[in-house]
This record gives C-alpha cells, sequence and structure tokens, in this order.
C-alpha cells in the first residue's frame, strides 16, 4: 500500500510544521489554506510568516485555496480546528482516501470527537489521528519528536507510519483512535489550568500537583469514553500533558498564564491570529463529563475562569476546600 501525494488540509501552524516534515525528502506536499496572504506568502516567498514565522519552507510545498484541488492527494492530512471542521469537510474531495486527524478537540454542541465527525462526513475513508507532544516550531525545525499514530486498522495505520516517519519524527502506532484524541483534547484545557498557576504565581509544587490530578481527570473521562489507560499514560496523554503544562510555546498555556495574570478571557482571546483549542472545548468537555457521571474539577475550574463566572483567588479556594479524598479515585 503507497501514498504518494500528501494533502495538508490547513496551513496554521501545525499544518505548516507538518508539510515542512513530510517535504523534507523531496515529497511533493499540497497544503491548503483559508487565507489568500498565505497561499500567496508560501508559493512566493517559501515562507508562512504569519503562522510560522521566521521558517524557510522548502519549495515542494504548494499551497492553494481552493479545497477541489486536494482530490489529487492520496492522503490528506486534517489540521484544522474542531469547531471548524465540519464545515470544511463539507467542501473537501473526498474519495475514500484516508484522513489523518491532526487538531484536538471536542465539537461544541454535538460533544462529538474529531474521529466522530469525520467518519459520518467519509464514511468510506479510513481514519487516523496523529496526537502527541509537539511543538510545530520544533518539529519543523527538525527537531527529535515522537507521537502517536492511532489507526483502528493496523494496516494501514502502518503503511501511514511508514510514509510519514522522518529521521526526526518517528510515528509509534497505536489501535486507540478515541483514547488518542481523547488525550490531545483533555490537555489542552489542563494546560490553561497550568498556565494560571503559572501567571498567579502560585509554584511549582502546584503545578505538579495540578498536572498529577489532570491526568486522573483525563484517565477518568477517557476510560469512560472507552478509551485505554495505556493510551492516555503515552505520548498522546501524558506526554502531551507534560509538555503544554510547562512552556509558554503552548498557546493553552499562555492563555491560562494571561488568566492568572488577572486579564480577561474577552481580552486575551481577541489578540489571538492562532486558536487556543482548549478555550472552545473546555466547556464541551465539561458538559460532556457531567453526562457521564465524570468528576473533573479542574475542568470546571477552567470553565469558570474563561466564563468570568469566577476568578483566580475563587477557583483555587474551591479546589483547595475539596473534601480529602483516596488518590485513586
Amino acid at each position: 500500500m503507497k501514498y504518494r501525494k500528501i494533502g495538508v488540509v490547513g496551513a496554521g501552524a501545525w499544518g505548516t510544521a507538518l508539510a515542512q516534515v513530510i517535504s523534507g525528502d523531496g515529497s511533493d506536499v499540497l497544503i491548503w489554506a483559508r487565507e489568500p496572504e498565505v497561499v500567496d506568502a508560501i508559493n512566493s516567498t517559501h515562507a508562512n510568516p504569519i503562522f510560522l514565522p521566521g521558517l524557510p519552507l522548502f519549495p515542494s510545498i504548494r499551497a492553494t485555496g481552493e479545497l477541489a484541488e486536494m482530490a489529487a492527494c492520496d492522503v490528506l492530512l486534517l489540521v484544522v480546528p474542531a469547531q471548524f471542521l465540519r464545515g470544511v469537510m463539507a467542501d473537501l474531495p473526498i474519495q475514500s482516501q484516508p484522513l489523518v486527524l491532526c487538531a484536538k478537540g471536542i465539537e461544541s454542541g454535538s460533544r462529538l470527537l474529531i474521529s466522530e465527525i469525520a467518519a459520518a462526513a467519509a464514511p468510506e475513508s479510513p481514519i487516523a489521528v496523529l496526537s502527541g507532544p509537539t511543538f510545530a516550531h520544533e518539529v519543523a525545525g527538525g527537531q527529535p519528536t515522537a507521537i502517536t499514530l492511532a489507526c483502528a486498522d493496523p494496516v494501514i495505520g502502518e503503511a501511514l507510519a511508514a510514509r510519514l516517519a522522518r529521521p526526526g519524527f518517528r510515528p509509534y502506532l497505536s489501535a486507540d483512535v478515541i483514547g488518542a484524541e481523547i488525550g490531545g483534547a483533555v490537555k489542552n484545557v489542563l494546560a490553561i489550568a497550568c498556565g494560571v498557576v503559572e501567571g498567579a504565581g502560585l509554584g511549582q509544587n502546584a503545578r505538579a500537583a495540578l498536572i498529577s490530578r489532570g491526568f486522573a481527570e483525563m484517565t477518568r473521562f477517557g476510560i469512560a469514553r472507552g478509551a485505554q489507560a495505556e493510551t492516555l499514560a503515552g505520548l498522546s496523554g501524558l506526554g502531551d500533558l507534560v509538555l503544554t503544562c510547562s512552556s509558554t510555546s503552548s498557546r493553552n498555556f499562555s492563555l491560562g498564564k494571561g488568566l492568572g495574570e488577572g486579564r480577561s478571557a474577552q481580552e486575551l482571546l481577541a489578540d489571538r491570529k492562532t486558536v487556543a483549542e482548549g478555550a472552545s472545548t473546555a466547556p464541551v468537555l465539561a458538559e460532556a463529563a457531567r453526562a457521564a457521571g465524570v468528576d473533573m474539577p479542574i475542568v470546571d475550574a477552567v470553565v469558570a475562569l474563561l466564563s468570568g463566572a469566577a476568578n483566580v483567588r475563587d477557583v483555587v479556594g474551591a479546589l483547595l476546600a475539596r473534601p480529602l479524598k483516596h488518590e485513586a479515585h
């Protein structure tokens, strides 16, 4: 099974970084961008100064603003934010080629995972999920990266892994699509919480505790949705959580840091050219957790901060006042 031409749908920082990695061996990559100025920049100057500044792109990357052109690709990497994926897929010419989902989140309203949206929109296409601890600028710069590639079909998964792998970009196979997705979605919300800890100056002890207890929330929710605990303890769960909960290179962590410093979510989100997916995911995740009977107090605290229903002092006080319990619960 050979996949020759790769298409990347979405030319934000992560989509551009993936195109750069794949084209590193001279492979032609077609990338779709919504913004005409991004298309022009990639094609004329081999750069994406809006979303991935300072990085020369390989000339084998070609950009288009026409989704119809993606029909010529053997594999499509969908790097569209969760809240916009349904709309883009409605216009995307899909001809049963594999779809590799590279965004992280849960759709508002429906509470559907990205794989569930994609499966409904393209029932003939095999679905895979690419998720793990990755900062786009490091991946694009060729720094070593390991990531989960989850696919229910092991033959297709192995073929995709072989096509996407590079010396510094190592996909590890999994059959647990749901687990890979939930890890990526939940860690975005927990990264906001860790940013709040940083911005409020609560210390390293508090951050370590929040990562640990946040991971417990991720695991409870994941298992309730059918994920495997081993997946959540791997690259796409704990690995991604540790990365994005410790650096301002994470958009979600930066958002939380601003909240911790006393700025409003409205102000912080208005300044952003790129999407902090955790801000959209948090209220949907809280709803889904309640529907599943899963306790996620850290997620609830992030929702309260984002909505303006509580301030940092309120949510920290509420978390510290929770009843003592067994750590395994």
